[in-house]
């Protein structure tokens, strides 16, 4: 089991920038592909970006791709999401998410076993 804790949400302008963190703790970090889902008041969880066990793939949603990039450091035990040129749109609560099924970087969140607590980012117009 891996237990997971979101950082770096908060209030920004439109046009700005802002980087997620994830931390994870218990089980090898290596051990997990990650992502980062989001969810706006009134709408369903949607997925942002994936990032392999090793970090050498990665995918994006089309809203965000260009725009955000994911990372993860595994000496660290963190996953990253640098998002930059933001928009009032990608306001949500932002979550990273865990899966433990080798050789995928899923696109689904039924596929992603273990969730943070989400932290929030708005971006004002």
């Amino acid at each position: 089991q891996v237990h997971l804790v979101e950082s770096g949400g908060g209030l920004v302008q439109a046009g700005g920038s802002l980087r997620l963190s994830c931390v994870a703790s218990g089980r090898p970090f290596s051990n997990y592909a990650m992502g980062w889902f989001r969810q706006a008041p009134g709408k369903e969880r949607e997925f942002v970006a994936a990032i392999s066990r090793s970090g050498g793939s990665t995918g994006y949603a089309d809203s965000v791709k260009g725009r955000f990039t994911i990372s993860r450091a595994n000496a660290k035990n963190t996953v990253y999401l640098q998002m930059n040129s933001l928009k009032p749109e990608d306001t949500a609560i932002y979550y990273c998410a865990a899966d433990e099924t080798p050789y995928r970087s899923s696109y689904y969140a039924g596929d992603y076993e273990y969730w943070g607590q989400g932290t929030q980012v708005t971006v004002s117009s």
